[in-house]
């Protein structure tokens, strides 16, 4: 019986590493509050790699000429993560990379797209094998510039941070 048991959560284990899971994130890049949704792709390579997509609204902290305002633009992502378990099938560690693509708004830049890159670390809990929860810290890097405000501050740049869930389906 033990043993069946062990089988049973071993094939549940493996199986877990070949879904595809969706997740929903509050996400601070720099000084801008946002919300977002990503999806990742089935681990491959010994299931220690997946590619992740995602999209975010952030809202940019700015002074517009008469108050203080929060500006909304979008962002996309696509990178490569992999990740290492550390307990069992509870708790993991993994870093991922890749591109960000910017959609600024135009009441506040003049560019259409700034193209960008991040770079962050994450721990992954998961109480059971279809649900996760994050958190992810790491940096953001794009160049962008508020153009059409005075001084010209800069956004999405700097220090970034994710927390959230997600769930494989």
């Amino acid at each position: 019986m033990v043993i069946m048991f062990m089988l049973a959560v071993a094939t549940q284990a493996q199986t877990s590493y070949k879904k595809v899971d969706i997740g929903f994130q509050l996400s601070q890049y720099q000084r801008d509050f946002g919300v977002g949704v990503h999806i990742i792709s089935p681990y491959f390579l010994n299931s220690t790699m997946a590619i992740r997509a995602g999209a975010n609204v952030q809202w940019f902290e700015n002074f517009n000429g008469s108050e203080t305002t929060w500006t909304t633009y979008q962002n996309v992502q696509l990178g490569v993560r992999s990740r290492n378990t550390i307990i069992e099938d509870k708790i993991f560690i993994y870093g991922e990379g890749g591109l960000l693509l910017i959609l600024p708004n135009s009441d506040f830049s003049s560019e259409s797209a700034n193209l960008g890159g991040y770079g962050a670390f994450g721990f992954e809990f998961r109480p059971v094998s279809n649900f996760a929860y994050f958190i992810e810290l790491g940096g953001v890097g794009s160049g962008a510039t508020a153009d059409k405000i005075a001084g010209k501050p800069i956004y999405s740049n700097g220090f970034l941070t994710n927390v959230g869930f997600r769930v494989g389906i």
